[in-house]
């Protein structure tokens, strides 16, 4: 009681932050006696713990995790009802990386690019350091987008206005040519394997016409969603290989844990600045955009940080920065999704609009007068993210050890474990057999793909961002005919022209990228062989 003596006493010091009326911008400093509340914060230490393990199991994503917390909050205030579900959204986000490393299977589509070289580490023996990057790295591009909220938030409200149906379709073409260079020894197989997912994405009712499309059994007359298929075409594979491998083996024969595994792992986030700031700038950017979708943060930075780097060449195969990379971009996406949310009532992302249901219910009506309002349930909540994200970082470090060793299990039980949570999580997005059925069929699909060189990451990258450039192309469609037309709408104005040019030199780049790859090949083979 004596500790939390000491907190409190943090409050009444706080409030003279407050009355100092030329610290406008301080004021966030004031309300930090509310997160050390005995009930406050032992929410904020539930929620973070409780989301790492809802993360870590597979088909949970942070925005069901936060929808399933919501009903706890009935009874609570409206600050300790945030809490809990910020907590749950920031360490949910970061604990999707356990089972991506440790098992290839993603915890949440945000978590598809830690999969690449995490899983990779993993296989060596470096389970416990690819978590322990992992969490240092979301902890870091975390706590830097919670001081983006805190900050620039009117500044920032303002400039994700600027953003209409032809910018967001572009930003999700952008995206697009991500795919030809993912986690893909070819480049071709890669290309296919997107335009396999955007294929996908096309099953099922079109919202805004009207119209059937593939749909050839009952069960795809609602389309594909997204964390089935996610679910089938990582976990069902690996599931067949682990199988494969026989009764008497285990997925990872020996795990390296040295004895300054965290003070290492410091070392070599310090050593990654230029994969950390590109992962936090990107997290950023796509977070405050609203309608984008954290999902395809991690895997546009892991793009860029891979064309950036002076040894592409490493990625995919184990390495740290493709970790580092993805992981600070998906938890750098959290605070900045809450802008256009507290200020616009405009989600950011699935789970802020999770969140801004937890705030209706409490009789909190997000808009430009919210921090005016209820500057005291807002600050408290915003301190609290901010703080969670420290506690993640603490509690992922302080089990990374001991997590890695579940690889070790009997390839039987791993197998069989795996296989439940897989259904468990296709079955528990709608209730229904029929997820588990198109789970399963799109496993057993991808496990033959994958025989013949072809990479689930680009195939989800496909699904996702399909419907999202279809249906900003229909609704900027739309409205160029209510104005000057398609190609004054599309292609005129500053921000149309700089996006166009970045998904123009995005595609040269991989174009380049390819062919210097296919002229060292045979370079690379004859000096193989004269060795």
């Amino acid at each position: 009681m004596k500790t939390f003596a000491s907190l409190f006493s943090l409050h009444s010091l706080a409030q003279i932050v407050v009355a100092w009326e030329g610290a406008s911008g301080l004021e966030f400093l004031g309300y930090f006696g509310g997160v050390f509340e005995p009930i406050a914060f032992m929410l904020l230490i539930g929620g973070t713990i409780g989301g790492l393990i809802l993360g870590a199991t597979p088909g949970l994503s942070p925005t069901m995790a936060v929808a399933l917390l919501i009903p706890f909050t009935f009874q609570l205030t409206p600050t300790q009802g945030l809490i809990l579900l910020g907590a749950a959204y920031t360490s949910t986000v970061a604990g999707g990386a356990v089972s991506a490393i440790l098992l290839k299977i993603p915890g949440a589509p945000a978590n598809i690019a830690t999969a690449l070289d995490g899983n990779a580490m993993a296989v060596k023996g470096e389970g416990a350091r690819a978590l322990h990057l992992s969490f240092l790295s979301s902890g870091i591009g975390g706590v830097i987008g919670v001081l983006l909220l805190i900050f620039l938030t009117p500044v920032l409200a303002k400039w994700a206005l600027a953003f209409g149906p032809s910018h967001l379709f572009w930003i999700a073409i952008l995206g697009v040519t991500v795919i030809g260079s993912l986690d893909s020894k070819s480049f071709v197989k890669g290309l296919l394997s997107g335009c396999i997912g955007l294929w996908l994405s096309t099953i099922g009712y079109d919202d805004i016409q009207g119209a059937e499309r593939f749909i050839f059994f009952d069960a795809l007359e609602g389309g594909i969603h997204i964390i089935p298929a996610l679910i089938g075409l990582f976990a069902i594979p690996q599931v067949m290989e682990m199988l494969a491998k026989g009764r008497n083996q285990t997925l990872i024969e020996q795990i390296d844990v040295p004895p300054h595994a965290f003070s290492d792992s410091a070392r070599e986030i310090g050593k990654s600045g230029k994969a950390l700031t590109i992962g936090t700038v990107i997290g950023s950017i796509v977070g405050l955009i609203p309608g984008v979708g954290g999902q395809i943060a991690g895997l546009v930075a892991y793009d860029q940080s891979r064309k950036m780097s002076k040894t592409p060449e490493k990625f995919g195969t184990g390495h740290a920065e493709g970790v580092i990379a993805a992981e600070s971009a998906n938890n750098a996406m959290v605070g900045p999704s809450l802008v256009p949310l507290l200020t616009l009532s405009i989600p950011g992302s699935p789970t802020a609009a999770v969140l801004l249901g937890g705030l209706l219910i409490h009789g909190i009506f997000p808009g430009s007068d919210i921090f005016t309002k209820h500057p005291e349930v807002v600050w408290t909540f915003i301190n609290s993210m901010l703080l969670g994200q420290i506690l993640m970082v603490v509690f992922g470090i302080a089990t990374a050890a001991y997590a890695a060793k579940i690889a070790r299990a009997p390839v039987p039980i791993m197998a069989a474990g795996v296989t439940v949570l897989a259904v468990f999580g296709a079955y528990s997005v709608q209730q229904s057999m029929g997820d588990v059925h198109i789970m399963f069929a799109l496993g057993v699909g991808m496990y033959v793909l994958q025989k013949f060189g072809f990479s689930a990451a680009p195939l989800v990258l496909g699904l996702i961002l399909g419907p999202l450039a279809g249906d900003y192309f229909v609704n900027g469609s739309m409205i160029a005919a209510a104005q000057d037309g398609p190609w004054v709408y599309f292609f005129t104005g500053a921000l149309n022209i700089v996006l166009i040019m970045l998904v123009l030199a995005s595609v040269a780049y991989s174009f380049w990228s390819n062919m210097l790859q296919g002229r060292s090949a045979p370079e690379q083979l004859k000096s193989e062989a004269a060795e």
